[in-house]
Parts: structure tokens; sequence; C-alpha cells
């Protein structure tokens, strides 16, 4: 079964590469490796939520969007290389923008990590980052960096 079967079994479809907001591309590859840029939780072209989570976005809402994010990262990766060339999720990198005193980032993160593991399984365990910080883009709750090994 290919990472495609995969998402279609699971009824995932990925979505459009998000159009960057400044001077970057989505995602590059390096030898084996494919690293996307910061992904945020647009659907159809619109950030899907703004504000900090644990004041203006729950956390269960917040890990939705985390969701979401690595959609948008494994589309970025698809749009170069093709999902099916991954071996791999090698690390997530997630960033929360947190209202004072919220330190639930690793379980909004979990969003990402979660989506990956039951598309990829063994492949999808990875390493990973969850960071708090005062803001993002355009106030988008959470944003997502991924890296993926390659054949």
């Amino acid at each position: 079964m290919t990472w495609s079967d995969r998402l279609a079994e699971l009824g995932i479809e990925l979505p459009g590469v998000a159009a960057p907001l400044a001077a970057y591309v989505p995602a590059v590859r390096s030898g084996s490796h494919v690293y996307t840029s910061g992904q945020l939780p647009f659907v159809d072209g619109v950030l899907a939520a703004t504000g900090k989570v644990g004041a203006e976005v729950s956390p269960e809402e917040a890990k939705q969007h985390a969701r979401t994010s690595v959609l948008n990262a494994l589309a970025a990766v698809h749009a170069l290389v093709g999902v099916d060339e991954i071996v791999r999720v090698v690390k997530v990198v997630g960033f929360v923008a947190s209202a004072e005193g919220f330190t639930g980032q690793p379980a909004v993160i979990n969003g990402a990590s979660e989506l990956l593991g039951e598309v990829f399984g063994e492949a999808g365990i990875h390493a990973r980052s969850a960071v708090g910080v005062a803001e993002l883009p355009i106030g988008s709750p959470v944003e997502i960096e991924l890296i993926v090994e390659v054949r």
C-alpha cells in the first residue's frame, strides 16, 4: 500500500499548496530530506482561525489547527517530490501562539503528530519540538514545520 492509498483509506485529501506569505518557498529538498517552511492552518486559502491559544482559541481547536497545518506541510512535500516518496517523518517543529500562562503546547502539537502516526504508522514516529510564542504570522494560533526523509 502506498502513502497515497493510506491517505485515501483514511478519507484524507491533501490540499493545494498554500501560497507563501513572503520571500520563501513551501519546501526544499536537500539530499534525502525535504524541509518545509512553516505552514499555517489555511483551508481553501483562508486562515482557519486567529488568536492565542488559551484565550481566543481553545486548546482543542488549536489541536485541530495543528492537524490542518501538518496536512498543508504534507501538501508542500507532495508538490515537490510526491508523498509516496516519503521514507519516514524525521521531525516536527510546532509553534503555538500562547496566551500568558498557557503551557499546553505539547497537547496542541499532538494534532500534527497523531495525524502523522495515522497515515505513516511506524514511519510517522518522529522527533519533535512544541514551542510557545507570543505571536505568529497574520495572527495564526499554530505553525508547523516538517522534515521528512525521502527516496
